[in-house]
Parts: structure tokens; sequence; C-alpha cells
């Protein structure tokens, strides 16, 4: 019984290895960590981006006095390449509002999207998040929104994609309201 003793007492007295068994116990932490940070900044980096996008599209519209199709498609390519110059889930809407003083409501004028589509038929009311005392019911406000799908490389599995969506309004600068044309001289009014 003395010897084991002494033999337990051996044991836990030699410190050879312990640095592993420390290292063992930390290592899964700070790799969770490393890859938390990574992730964590790729997914801020993402949506500084798609505040960016909508952000440059309302200011970009709000310079025109007019503005067509064709050039709001360029405009929708040049806002995905601010976000990542590979092929992206993203969609991008313009739209055009104004305060309708008879009703006391917010209308939309025009609206476009990334996929060609009219998001909101010209006429109906805008739900949208717009502060309504910007409105006068002689000009309009240039809506920019992108609605980003964000799928990280690393966790894309454990995680999934992300929807990163923002808003951006401004006010046109040089006309009361920048009009939508389909094509030279059809534009809304």
């Amino acid at each position: 019984m003395h010897n084991f003793a002494r033999l337990v007492r051996r044991f836990f007295g030699r410190r050879d290895g312990l640095a592993a068994v420390e290292f063992a116990f930390i290592a899964p932490i700070m790799v969770v960590l490393f890859f938390g940070v990574v992730e964590g900044s790729a997914a801020l980096s993402a949506n500084r981006k798609v505040i960016l996008s909508a952000n440059t599209l309302s200011d970009l519209v709000a310079q025109e006095t007019s503005v067509t199709t064709d050039a709001l498609d360029d405009l929708f390519v040049g806002m995905e390449d601010i976000i990542d110059s590979r092929d992206i889930d993203a969609t991008f809407t313009v739209i055009s509002v104004y305060y309708d003083t008879t009703f006391d409501l917010v209308r939309v004028h025009w609206s476009y999207d990334s996929t060609g589509a009219t998001p909101f038929a010209a006429g109906s009311l805008y739900h949208g998040d717009l502060d309504t005392s910007i409105l006068d019911d002689t000009s309009s406000v240039i809506i920019g929104e992108a609605d980003y799908n964000y799928v990280s490389s690393i966790t894309q599995k454990i995680i999934g994609p992300l929807t990163l969506s923002k808003m951006s309004a401004r006010w046109p600068r040089r006309s009361n309201k920048v009009q939508l044309c389909n094509s030279v001289g059809v534009c809304t009014h």
C-alpha cells in the first residue's frame, strides 16, 4: 500500500504534458473565437456595402430630372459591384414617392426594381419607413432600397443566408420630381 501511495503522489506531482493538456482545453475556444471574429467582420463589411449601395442608388437617381429603365438597369449592375464583384443574390428598388394632401397619405409616383418589375403601382400607398414631415405636395422623394442575401463562405452550412436590407431617401436636386421614362419622351407625370 505504501508503494501505491508513492506512485500516486509521483503521478500527480509530474508536470510533463501539462502544457499539452492546457492547450487541448483552450484550443477549441480560440478557434471558435477566431472564426467568430472573421465571420463577424465579413458580415459587418457586407452590411456597410449594402448601406453604401442604397445611398449611392438614391443619390444618383435624385441628381437627374428623368431616368430611363435602361439607365436604372445599368445602375443596378453598379450597385451589385459595390457589394461584391462576384455574382450575388441582391435586389435593388428605386421608388419615387410624393405627399397626397387630399388624403394625407404618401403615394407612389413610380417604382422600378432590378428584376425589371414595378413593385408599387403608380398612385398606390407607400407603407415604407419614411418620415412624412419631409414631404410636400409639389415634389417627390427618391427612395433607394437594397436587399442582399449574404451567405458566409465559412459557416454557410451552420448559419445559412442572412438578408441585409437598407433604405435611403433623397430629394431630387434638379427638378421637383424625377420622371421615369420607358423610352425617350414616354415618361411619368
